[in-house]
Parts: structure tokens; C-alpha cells; sequence
């Protein structure tokens, strides 16, 4: 049987979505009639001309659980077919529902898992994919999914750190910036309508204070609509390759932010190529695939070098240490797998031991951050607060 997603209505005239399996369309329009539904559409699920939302995209954390699911399903000796099946019952989510009813239905329509996977691509990333089809020719796709989900836990256990480590830092300018403004805008000028009214000669500090507070009273609102049409479009520049391409340049080169991209990439990198290198996929296709886990333009172009020397007859080690774009920690050990045969485990080990230095190196930068944004923001209230006082310290000073 296949599944179908269906839109109908019930007796109530109320709209209803779903899922459904049945041989045919024919025989879900039945199944739903005898439910007291009418239909109003039926499309095999997984189409890409049905309308019902198939297209839907798995979160990250949906992609890791249901990896790990399905490789304990497959260890356990069930089908794949069987294990999708398992799979769509426990899932929560309607959107992931919809993804394993349709990958399960071209797996029943006589294609490969690969293939069906291909249809969702949004759902499965390239890594993913290639992973599975090689898991499937070698017959271990068992093993192969097992080693899918211990990548996928490590990729999404980084970024769930660095977003961790960047939340306080965050929060702390923007409350920064709100009390700046909160200032500016609302204290100052009840406070140094005082001393505007009294001719007195004011301080340079308080005369630009007051200039700044009624700039952000009078324009505040076109400023912050500059900032967004200045954000939007440095975003929208950035689809032009060739703009991009020389920003990712100039972030690689900045001293502390270009070697932590750097490392970042070389860690996705080095995780894709160990997990299709053991899983038997050839080194061409996956540096192809590597490439493009890549997020950095300069880096991508360095591995498509790599590639074409060692699709002449250069090893990896020298093809990417020629390219002077990747740790030398990286060559050395794709150089030691390539020199002992062990090219996935060395691979492997270099993508751990640089997560450990990402890791570590994001906390110390989020450790130096964290001071330098509490002097920032305490370096502007210190001025808000001597342009305020100066003039009343004059002013008892004229008394005496």
C-alpha cells in the first residue's frame, strides 16, 4: 500500500488534512467516504505537485532523533520499509508525518531509499544522502545510519553550545542599547531642561548630550529604518558570489574570528569526508560533498582545487595543504590515515579534536566579550551621567 494526503471536509463542513493508505486514490477516496469525509483531494504523498505541504523541512533536532530511531530500527533486523512505518506512527510532528509517508511511498513505487531521499532533499542533507546510497550498496546501512547519528548529535551539539555561549552576550547589548536609549531619550531631556533654561554656559560633554538626545527624539525612527534598509541590503549583496566571496575573505583574515571560521569549516569538512570515506563512498564524490558543508566561498574554491589535483594523481594531504587554507593539524593527519590506510579513523579524529578547540576557544571569546560589552555599555551611562552632573557641579562651584 502507498500513503496519499488527502483534504477533505466532515459533516460539520469542517476542513480536514491528512494521511491515509490505501492501494490506489480510488480506494483512499473510499476509505475516507466511509469515514463520513468528502474528499476534495487526494495526491500521492511525497508529490511534489500536491499541494498538501509534502515539501516540509525536518528541524535539526528532528533529523538527529529520527537517524538514531531508524538505525536501531534497521539494527533490530526490520526493513526499511518497516522501520519508516514505526517511524511516521511515533512521530509528533504532522510536517515529519508527511516526510516518512513519502519517502515510504516511493520506496514502495520501486525506488531506492537514495532516490526517495532525493525527493525531500530539504529534509536530508548531501552528506545524508550520499551516506544512505553507500550504506545500500555495501549492505550496512545499519552501520552507516548509526554513524549518521553520531555525526549529526556532534554537528548539532556545536552549534547548540556556540548559541548557548552567545545568548548572555547577546542579551546584555541589547539591554546596553535599550538603556542608552532609555536615557537619551526619556531622562535627559527632563533633566537638562533645567539648565537650558538658566543661560548658563553649558559644558562641550552636555551640549553634545543634549544634541544627541534630541537627534534620537527628532530622527530615532528614521535612524533605526536605515540600519534595517542597510542590514537588507548588505544580506540581499551577499547572493552575488563574487561579493560574498570577497567578505568571507576578509572575515578568514581577521585574527581571532577568521581562524575560529576557519576551524568551524575544517570540522564540517573533516566529519562529511570520514563518514563517506568509511562508508565507502569514493574520495571524489565525497570531497564533492564536503564542499558543500562548506559555508565559506574561499574555502570551497580551495577543496574544488584539492579535487581537480587529486583527481590527477595528488594525494589529499598535499592537494589541501598546497591550497595554505586549512589547519595544518588537519593535513598532517589526513596525510598519517593516507600514509596507514586509516583515512576515515584519522579523519574522524582530527573533526573531534578540532570541536574540542572550537569549543574552547568560543568560550574564551565569549568570556573576553562578556567584559568588553559591560565597560561598553558602562563607559556610555559614565557619559550621560558627567554630562547631567557637570553643569550642577559649576553651578554649586559659581555658589561658594
Amino acid at each position: 500500500m502507498a500513503s496519499f494526503q488527502y483534504r477533505a471536509i466532515d459533516g460539520d463542513g469542517k476542513s480536514l488534512t491528512g494521511l491515509v493508505e490505501a492501494d490506489s486514490a480510488r480506494a483512499a477516496r473510499s476509505q475516507l467516504r466511509e469515514r463520513g469525509l468528502f474528499p476534495l483531494e487526494i495526491a500521492a504523498s511525497g508529490s511534489r505537485q500536491s499541494g498538501l505541504g509534502s515539501a516540509k523541512k525536518l528541524r535539526e533536532s528532528e533529523l538527529v532523533l529520527l537517524t538514531r530511531q531508524w538505525s536501531a530500527l534497521l539494527s533490530s533486523g526490520l526493513t526499511v520499509e518497516q522501520a519508516l512505518s514505526a517511524l511516521g506512527d511515533q512521530a509528533e510532528r504532522e510536517a515529519v508525518r508527511q516526510v516518512l509517508a513519502g519517502v515510504r511511498s516511493e520506496i514502495l513505487a520501486g525506488y531506492t531509499l537514495r532516490s526517495a531521499l532525493d525527493r525531500h532533499a530539504t529534509s536530508f542533507p548531501t552528506i545524508y544522502r550520499a551516506s544512505v546510497a553507500a550504506g545500500e550498496k555495501s549492505g550496512e546501512l545499519a552501520t552507516v545510519m548509526i554513524e549518521l547519528a553520531d555525526y549529526l548529535e556532534r554537528r548539532d551539539d556545536l552549534r547548540r553550545k556556540t548559541l548557548q555561549a552567545l545568548i548572555y552576550p547577546a542579551i546584555v547589548a541589547v539591554v546596553a542599547m535599550g538603556v542608552v536609549i532609555g536615557l537619551l531619550t526619556y531622562v535627559v531631556p527632563q533633566v537638562v531642561s533645567v539648565f537650558q533654561s538658566s543661560k548658563q554656559a553649558l559644558p562641550f560633554i552636555t551640549r553634545a548630550l543634549i544634541g544627541c538626545s534630541n537627534f534620537l527624539r527628532s530622527w530615532g525612527w528614521l535612524l533605526g529604518l536605515m540600519i534595517a534598509a542597510a542590514i537588507g541590503g548588505w544580506r540581499y549583496s551577499l547572493r552575488d558570489e563574487t561579493i560574498r566571496r570577497k567578505w568571507d575573505a576578509w572575515l578568514l583574515r581577521l585574527p581571532l574570528l577568521g581562524r575560529h571560521l576557519r576551524a568551524l569549516d575544517s570540522t564540517r569538512f573533516a566529519s562529511t569526508l570520514a563518514i563517506l570515506v568509511g562508508s565507502g563512498v569514493p574520495l571524489l564524490s565525497a570531497l564533492d560533498a564536503g564542499r558543500q558543508v562548506v559555508v565559506r566561498l574561499p574555502l570551497r574554491d580551495a577543496i574544488a582545487q584539492a579535487a581537480d589535483r587529486v583527481r590527477e594523481g595528488t594525494g589529499l594531504a598535499r592537494a589541501l595543504g598546497s591550497t595554505r587554507r586549512f589547519p595544518p593539524l588537519l593535513v598532517h593527519m589526513i596525510s598519517s590515515g593516507e600514509a596507514t590506510g586509516q583515512l576515515d579513523a584519522m579523519l574522524e579524529r582530527a573533526a573531534r579534536l578540532q570541536q574540542g578547540e572550537l569549543e574552547t576557544r568560543t568560550a574564551v571569546l565569549t568570556s573576553l566579550l562578556e567584559p568588553v560589552l559591560l565597560l561598553a555599555m558602562g563607559g556610555m551611562v559614565l557619559l550621560i551621567v558627567l554630562g547631567v552632573m557637570q553643569p550642577i557641579i559649576e553651578i554649586n562651584t559659581l555658589l561658594k
